[in-house]
């Protein structure tokens, strides 16, 4: 077992879920943990743990958003978790800066929302199961572009593109009444 995978179930086990959907979601996530040593990787063919983070502006009035390449959509940054990860939270704020180049984000402690969504990561199909994060930029942040990424930019935290989905729009609500 992985000292990020160790990471991983002491985070979910501590972590507060905000209502009954996700706890069930959190034992979910425990439990595939259980099931699967390799959980952490994407090789893990059932599914994977993925890290996440939601950056908001310093005032917290602007959400950061990119268009990912593939999906086409507007989503928070985030990806799968690497050997190098030490905690579910690095990967989160490895995630975060390598998409949207912004150095000195600050990370909430814990995870704000979890996700579990189908991704085509093996031909057979497969899941993420996304622990997502909060980070609030620097004053002044300027972005930049990754070559994962269409597009980058700032919106409105209540006026969202329509290009989002459900549990992006959970996360933004989430993320406005951790502040």
């Amino acid at each position: 077992m992985s000292d990020l995978h160790t990471d991983a179930v002491e985070v979910l086990t501590g972590w507060r879920a905000p209502d009954p959907g996700q706890e069930a979601m959190r034992e979910d996530f425990l439990g595939h943990l259980s099931r699967h040593q390799d959980g952490m990787w994407r090789a893990c063919r059932p599914g994977h743990l993925t890290a996440s983070t939601l950056v908001l502006s310093a005032d917290r009035s602007r959400v950061l958003l990119t268009l990912h390449g593939k999906l086409k959509m507007w989503l928070q940054m985030g990806g799968h978790c690497e050997p190098g990860d030490a905690t579910l939270a690095a990967a989160a704020l490895r995630e975060a800066t390598e998409e949207s180049g912004i150095a000195g984000l600050a990370l909430s402690v814990a995870p704000v929302q979890l996700d579990r969504h189908p991704v085509p990561c093996h031909p057979e199909g497969s899941w993420h199961l996304d622990v997502q994060y909060l980070a609030v930029a620097p004053e002044g942040a300027r972005y930049m572009i990754s070559a994962e990424s269409d597009d980058l930019r700032w919106f409105e935290v209540d006026a969202l593109p329509d290009l989002t989905d459900t549990a992006l729009r959970s996360l933004v609500a989430r993320a406005a009444l951790a502040g």
